[in-house]
């Protein structure tokens, strides 16, 4: 199996292209067009979860069920945050994530996405998350 190209190789290569077609042509295997719901189904199969537990992990409840199943295309950094947790998924994984939902990446400067990485790197649940942020006088993930 061929291991894909990260990010800063496909940069590389669309600033070395001669042309954008000739980009395409050389890494279409590497470009996607993923829905946030399939991107959610993809992380659930390659992580062997099972979706009901990943929702109860959440505290989204029900929301969290359109989400999955694409009725809810841009449901939010939050929201996407609390699945991340739940599914724990590394910083770099969640941030895919937070692209696929169309929500700002998490940023080191800012003090409650700095709080989120943390929260992530060290493997955090939700609840813990929110108890951390409101120690920390930051606005918790889930209200």
């Amino acid at each position: 199996m061929r291991q894909e190209k990260d990010t800063g190789e496909l940069e590389h290569a669309l600033e070395q292209a001669p042309s954008i077609e000739a980009y395409f042509e050389q890494n279409a295997g590497e470009l996607r067009e993923e829905t946030l719901a399939a991107h959610l189904a993809r992380l659930l199969a390659e992580k062997h979860l099972e979706k009901a537990d990943v929702i109860a992990r959440s505290g989204l409840g029900d929301y969290a069920y359109h989400i999955f199943a694409g009725r809810k295309r841009n449901p939010g950094k939050p929201k996407c945050l609390a699945l991340a947790l739940a599914m724990q998924l590394t910083r770099k994984e969640a941030q895919h994530l937070l692209y696929a939902a169309g929500a700002a990446p998490l940023y080191v400067r800012n003090p409650w996405d700095s709080v989120l990485c943390y929260a992530l790197d060290h493997h955090m649940t939700v609840i813990d998350t929110n108890l951390l942020l409101e120690s920390l006088s930051q606005k918790p993930l889930l209200e």
